[in-house]
């Protein structure tokens, strides 16, 4: 992975030769060049400020990934290049993530929470996607071939860019200022002949007077991996079993009814489930920057992504309550009979006159969940010179985006119609025999929802110099925004009414906007000595005001040693799902402490609630490090950071395993906090979003860049490497950990890549190492994990370039984790795919 520092003079030349700036008042390296004694000299606006400047120098520290970086590696989604950063932890959902995430790709540094993680589009909020109400952008939505370059920002920008920026942010630049025509096509596989990736992809873009127009269009396919396809794939029995359990307890093949853990092993739902997801996507895209005359330029993107996703669970777990016949209030017409054998056995009726009865539908087929969400943003605006002397610049830009999103689940439940199902033949259910026709037809359904997002942000600012010091010009930044969001999530009417096997879920919907004013000044106090002082105001329609500032300090020590820090205080505002959600619910994977290890569901229902009163997250965050390019060793650069966040107030789920434990402890008020009883009855496990939680984590980045020349070929060294110190949660030390529900902490997580080449050729050595981890629930040991993966480029000729490699190259199996999310490991932190071979060629005209 390509990764620069803030002194690399990476610097394109200046859009246009007369005073402009981009419309986009947060954009990375927009260009400006303004006229002082009729001199042009050229100025960019960098990831994380404002501040039109003459150089890459600011106080924080900040990682650029190349296109030639993404092709080379072979990645074919942005999720994908974003999590095999080392600044990544946690477990960010993606294409491996089969349950829950209904397809939808995201982003999390440091592990701190996708939506504590900002994305940028050219420097412009990217409208939150999904399948509704969502808090996230879909990276989905962004296909990989309109990226020039993505820049990592890895520092706390709330003074900056507003809410969620408490981690740091992902801006993403397109590619613009493009003339001819290219045709990219790449493909992918694995060694056992599955997990195809395709994509095609065409760019054109051509000059006028003054301008420049760029378009493009791509399409991806993505096909599945089943996950009893490789051989290293734990078997997962469950509880939940098709023959089905009654109490817990089953019928054999002799009539007998027996405990349900005599039948495990009838069932491994791994034949039902995916690794790799599939997906396809299909966009277009497009730039524009026309000059119109008296200093004044137009620009505009728009991006639309059509994406059409699947996942494949087993069959639904349907778990219900029958009422016996013969007890109070019970309609005789409407009930079941327990027999003289169940009587033996031990089953009879609860204190609600009622039996517990599970089975997994796998007769009905496995559940099958569908999306297909389509996604527009458009941004355009203005740009001009205010004063041709003082370099006063100024911008006006309106920014649109909008999602919109169908889902179905497949051979989905109705439980009122399997418990009538139930009532009209019992002894049929009970008999552990396959389903008729008839009681399939009967109990199925398609499952269909609605729903989407809305973002509109308009803006406007003003930047230039407002006077000189004996060190240099005061730059500054002003500038104002209001942003409207809204969303809204409609679930099927049977899930809505609590008639569905799956969990009852409320619509969403709902909507908030904010007035936001900010401010930047960039201060030489010497030669040597640098000061970025920004300070935001905002006042929200829902909880009121925040104010969030941000100080940082660069010292040129000497001509190859810059000293850096940063600190600032950041927010992140409730989203809409947050505040107005009302009860959904999820199966968690949870272990009963009520029960025997043999009885463990390995899912368990909890009632998720939101607030409408929640209050905006509130963080503090502190970078310090170094900058170190030796004169003796020319083409090489040091980087050194250390960086702490601590969020407070932070709006969270308690940990529900936590509260089951501490409840079958004796803790009266962990069983009134998550609504369940000491004797173990979690039908009303309850787990609401709250104010109460924090996040505490600390760590060090270091990276080693070397490009040098040595027997005839052009070599290029890169290190990156994140020292985990501590990431502490709710009062939970996760360091150097890993869960399946909160995925990996790990102390080390390093990426090495070694290339060399001629004007024609390169090749490249890529490797990625996960450290040895501490399995949250067991207290075992995982093994550390390295990856290598090699890759080639060959310029055939100056029209056409070919790319090949294979990822993984070893094949290395996944770690285990005791209750990982899949597989008996965790997907999202390790490779789950196994070797995969790709190439690409790109033709230009």
């Amino acid at each position: 992975m390509s990764s620069v520092t803030l002194t690399a003079k990476a610097i394109r030349r200046s859009l246009l030769a007369v005073a402009a700036t981009s419309v986009a008042t947060t954009g990375l390296f927009s260009s400006a060049a303004f006229a002082a004694d009729e001199q042009k000299v050229e100025r960019i606006e960098v990831t994380g400020s404002r501040i039109q400047r003459q150089d890459m120098e600011t106080a924080s520290p900040v990682t650029i990934i190349s296109a030639e970086a993404i092709r080379a590696e072979g990645f074919t989604s942005v999720d994908q290049l974003l999590q095999a950063q080392t600044s990544m932890a946690g477990a960010a959902v993606g294409s491996s993530t089969n349950n829950g995430a209904d397809g939808v790709a995201q982003v999390d540094l440091r592990g701190m929470g996708a939506a504590r993680t900002l994305v940028l589009v050219n420097g412009r909020r990217m409208v939150n996607s999904g399948s509704g109400a969502d808090s996230s952008v879909d990276l989905n939505s962004i296909p990989v071939a309109m990226i020039a370059r993505v820049e990592i920002l890895k520092d706390g920008a709330s003074a900056v860019y507003g809410s969620d920026a408490i981690a740091g942010v992902v801006n993403i630049i397109t590619k613009k200022d493009f003339e001819g025509l290219q045709l990219d096509v790449n493909g992918s596989g694995t060694d056992k002949g599955d997990g195809e990736n395709g994509d095609v992809s065409m760019l054109y873009g051509f000059n006028t007077d003054g301008g420049n127009y760029t378009i493009g269009a791509a399409f991806s396919d993505r096909r599945d991996i089943v996950q009893s396809d490789r051989d290293w794939t734990k078997l997962a029995t469950s509880s939940i079993i098709p023959t089905g359990t009654l109490e817990g307890l089953s019928r054999d093949s002799s009539g007998n009814w027996v405990p349900r853990a005599d039948l495990y092993e009838r069932y491994d739902y791994t034949q039902d489930s995916y690794y790799q997801t599939p997906s396809e996507r299909r966009s277009l895209f497009a730039n524009m920057t026309q000059e119109l005359g008296n200093d004044v330029v137009l620009t505009a993107d728009a991006i639309y992504t059509n994406r059409r996703s699947n996942q494949q669970l087993a069959g639904q777990p349907a778990q219900i309550y029958l009422d016996v016949c013969g007890q109070p209030d019970v309609d005789p017409l409407n009930c079941m009979t327990i027999d003289s054998s169940m009587t033996a056995a031990g089953i009879e009726a609860n204190d609600d006159g009622q039996v517990f009865y599970a089975r997994r539908t796998k007769d009905v087929g496995p559940r099958i969940y569908s999306q297909d969400t389509n996604t527009w943003r458009m941004s355009a605006g203005l740009a001009g010179l205010l004063d041709v002397h003082t370099g006063m610049n100024w911008d006006v830009s309106y920014t649109f985006g909008k999602n919109e999103a169908s889902t179905s689940v497949d051979n989905s439940i109705n439980a009122n119609d399997m418990i009538n199902s139930i009532y009209a033949d019992q002894d049929s259910w009970f008999s552990g025999a396959p389903l008729t026709q008839d009681q399939k037809d009967a109990v199925g359904y398609s499952e269909k929802a609605n729903g989407g997002n809305e973002q509109q942000t308009l803006s406007a600012g003003l930047n230039g110099e407002l006077f000189e010091l004996s060190a240099g010009a005061v730059g500054f930044a002003i500038g104002a925004e209001y942003r409207r969001e809204s969303g809204f999530y409609n679930p099927d009417p049977i899930v809505v009414a609590g008639e569905s096997t799956a969990a009852q879920q409320d619509p969403t919907e709902g909507e908030y906007n904010v007035i936001s004013f900010f401010q930047e000044v960039s201060v030489p106090f010497t030669e040597k000595l640098t000061g970025e002082f920004a300070l935001r105001y905002d006042d929200y329609s829902t909880f009121g005001k925040a104010s969030t500032w941000k100080v940082g300090l660069t010292y040129e020590a000497t001509d190859d040693l810059m000293l850096r820090t940063v600190a600032a205080t950041g927010f992140r505002a409730p989203s809409v799902s947050e505040l107005y959600a009302g009860n959904s619910g999820s199966f968690d994977y949870l272990t009963d402490p009520w029960l025997s290890d043999a009885d463990q569901p390995g899912q368990i229902l909890v009632n998720r609630t939101s607030d409408p009163d929640l209050k905006p997250e509130e963080s503090e965050s502190y970078t310090a490090g170094l900058v170190y390019s030796p004169n003796y060793v020319e083409g090489m650069s040091v980087t050194l950071d250390y960086w702490r966040f601590k969020v407070d107030n932070a709006i969270a789920r308690l940990d529900t395993q936590a509260g089951l434990d501490d409840c079958k402890a004796g803790k009266a008020s962990a069983c009134e906090t998550f609504n369940i009883t000491q004797e173990g009855d979690l039908r009303s496990l309850t787990n609401a979003l709250t104010n109460v939680g924090t996040q505490d984590t600390s760590g060090v980045d270091f990276n080693l860049a070397y490009n040098f020349e040595g027997l005839g070929l052009d070599w290029k060294i890169n290190n990156d490497m994140t020292y985990l110190l501590n990431f502490e949660q709710d009062g939970q030390d996760y360091t150097d950990t890993i869960d399946g529900n909160f995925g990996a902490y790990a102390k080390v997580r390093n990426n090495f890549s070694v290339s060399a080449g001629q004007d024609s050729w390169s090749v490249m050595y890529f490797n990625r190492y996960v450290g040895e981890m501490t399995d949250l629930a067991e207290g075992t040991d995982v093994d550390s994990i390295l990856y290598h993966n090699v890759s080639g480029t060959y310029y055939v000729t100056d029209m056409i370039t070919l790319t090949a490699g294979v990822k993984n190259l070893s094949d290395e199996d996944p770690s285990r984790v005791s209750n990982g999310s899949d597989g008996g490991t965790v997907p999202e932190v390790y490779d789950t795919i196994g070797r995969q071979y790709f190439g690409g060629v790109t033709v230009k005209f």
